[in-house]
């Protein structure tokens, strides 16, 4: 067996960025922009996992309950008005479990036509170590709660933490989940390697995350609102050739915080004065993407393959 094989997960395949099956966007937009809110609920105490520990601190942790607890208190208000007043809806990457704990919170992205898609049951409680029925539970119980709390479909998945399994994939086509914000390898949606039916990954930046911002690079707001900026310029350019998709993945807890706020509306502000610009939500992007483009990219992948040997 060739290195490639058994150096490479085969979750998709190769095919460069130029030169690919051109994507369009509706209303001719160069690029789809999608805000990703991460609402969800850490458990102060939670069950351990054998594999990683839920609190950088002793459990219970509760300097770190408390500062994600802000999130949902007081940072998701900031954030939404931000997002009201530019005309963005969000596709709430949520913790399934949020919807006991805060409904306030679930009815007013709800009253505004925002997409809810999966981010697990509690972000505390991790994929690692489960059998595939297990975390297929995970999944039913998501499609579940989010049907009876909002009466829409789980058409995404972004896993608690980013815990993941080889078999994942798998199991989120087997239960119509229509895309994943789990892989982190393109600017552009790309068919996923499944066993049976259509799963896509849709770009969700590390990058652009609020969290690897403030927490890892602990960047400044002013920093992050040019950071965005920068990567809208750069795949709006891009997208003259063929559609892009930018991502903001956010948590209400870091954003939300008031001396961080402007910058990021005032980013959000610049985004949506241009014209080409698709503010659309996760779901959307899938379903455009699979109705108009995935067979096309998906024999371009195939052939470039073959070409490969």
């Amino acid at each position: 067996m060739s290195r490639i094989m058994t150096n490479d997960p085969g979750l998709y395949g190769y095919l460069p960025y130029r030169g690919r099956p051109k994507i369009t966007w509706p209303g001719d937009a160069r690029i789809a922009v999608w805000i990703a809110p991460n609402i969800e609920f850490y458990e102060m105490n939670p069950e351990p996992n054998p594999i990683r520990a839920p609190w950088p601190r002793p459990n219970p942790d509760v300097v770190g309950y408390s500062h994600r607890d802000y999130g949902n208190r007081a940072g998701w208000q900031r954030m939404m008005r931000a997002m009201d007043e530019t005309g963005f809806r969000g596709s709430v990457s949520l913790n399934v479990a949020l919807c006991e704990h805060h409904p306030e919170i679930i009815k007013a992205c709800a009253d505004r036509g925002w997409e809810f898609f999966s981010h697990g049951i509690y972000n505390t409680r991790y994929t690692y170590g489960m059998t595939p029925e297990q975390e297929r539970a995970i999944i039913v119980d998501s499609r579940e709660t989010i049907a009876k709390w909002t009466g829409q479909s789980l058409d995404g998945w972004l896993s608690p933490a980013l815990s993941n399994n080889t078999w994942t994939m798998d199991l989120l086509a087997e239960e119509g989940v229509l895309y994943t914000c789990d892989l982190f390898h393109d600017d552009q949606p790309t068919p996923i390697n499944v066993a049976g039916g259509k799963l896509i990954s849709i770009p969700y930046s590390l990058e652009m995350n609020d969290t690897i911002v403030y927490n890892t690079n602990q960047y400044t707001p002013r920093h992050y609102g040019e950071m965005i900026k920068r990567q809208f310029d750069q795949l709006y350019a891009e997208g003259a050739e063929s559609g892009t998709v930018m991502c903001v993945p956010l948590h209400p807890y870091l954003v939300g915080q008031p001396h961080r706020i402007d910058a990021f509306a005032e980013a959000l502000a610049y985004i949506a004065g241009h014209d080409k610009v698709w503010l659309a939500t996760g779901r959307e992007i899938a379903r455009h993407y699979i109705d108009h483009h995935y067979d096309a990219v998906a024999s371009a992948i195939s052939a470039h393959d073959a070409k490969r040997g």
